[in-house]
Parts: structure tokens; sequence; C-alpha cells
């Protein structure tokens, strides 16, 4: 296919949590959206619709959903300001099956007192599940905010729990 430097690849897929949709340029995946996404935009007109070069992204992600994935190993490019790309990049270290607070989040970037604002930039995650922000929580274990709406964070944390809740059984009791 042949494209300009502004084109972006997008298509959507039907996820558990709804029809999500998936934007790449022509090496990193950009965004995900949730169905009913406090920040969804408009469809710019440079976006081209194309299956191929999301694939390895859907395919990772349909792992995740099936409880055989832990981990993302994409090419990721959010687009957002230098503090909003720190918060992003510290989401992806936070453990699979693991919460944190606001304020753990805001230590671990070396903020103690910017809680609001990793908040804010947690809220604007343009790559929820591959940039986990389902798994910072409120100070006192509440559900808090997220982009495609506490049921579905309550979903991926419910998934990611029985997922690791197997793995200390092993193998068999997870097929079962």
């Amino acid at each position: 296919m042949t494209t300009d430097a502004n084109t972006l690849w997008y298509d959507e897929w039907a996820s558990p949590v709804g029809v999500l949709r998936l934007v790449a340029d022509d090496e990193c995946l950009r965004e995900i959206w949730f169905p009913h996404g406090r920040h969804r935009q408009l469809q710019p007109p440079h976006w081209r619709h194309a299956a191929e070069p999301l694939a390895r992204a859907r395919q990772q992600l349909e792992e995740y959903f099936a409880g055989t994935r832990e981990q993302f190993d994409l090419p990721l490019r959010p687009i957002g300001t230098p503090f909003q790309r720190e918060v992003w990049w510290e989401l992806a270290r936070i453990p699979y099956g693991a919460t944190i607070s606001y304020g753990e989040l805001a230590r671990r970037i070396g903020q103690p007192a910017a809680v609001r604002a990793v908040g804010a930039a947690n809220g604007r995650n343009p790559l929820p599940i591959v940039l986990p922000c389902h798994r910072v929580i409120g100070s006192d274990g509440s559900l808090t905010g997220f982009g495609g709406g506490l049921p579905t964070k309550r979903f991926l944390l419910s998934l990611e729990s029985r997922v690791a809740l197997g793995d200390l059984f092993g193998v068999e009791q997870r097929a079962r």
C-alpha cells in the first residue's frame, strides 16, 4: 500500500468489551478507542481502513482476552505531552493482575505531589489495555474513572485476576 506520511490505518475488532477501533501509522500502534469512550474523536479524513497493518495488535489483544498473553510486544507511538508519555510508559511497568493507586503512580515517576496531573494523564491514555491504565485505582481500593467505563475496567481487572489466580493452581485448573 502506498501512503503519505500523514496516513493512519484503522480497523475495528469485536472484543469481549465491545468493538474496539485500533489505529496505527505504518510502524506503530497509536490509539485504541472504546465503543463509547470518553475522549472519542471524529475520524480524520487521512485515515484509511485496512486490517493488515493492525493484524499483530489484534492478535495480541485476542491472546490477552483469551488469558494467554500478559504482556504486549508491539511498537507503540502514543501522542501526548512529555509528562503524559512518562505516565503512560510507567503504566506498562504495572504487573499483570496487579493494581496501584494514582498516588503510587505519581511516586513512581518521581512526582509524588502530582496525583491529580497523573490522574488526568491516565485518563487521556490513547492506548488503554496495552498501556494498562485500568490497573490504576483509588487509594482506598475503589475503581475510579476509566475511558472505557467502569464496567469495562471491572471486566479487565477480573479477567487478569482470574488468569493470575488460575496460575496458582496450575494450568490444569485454568483449563476447567
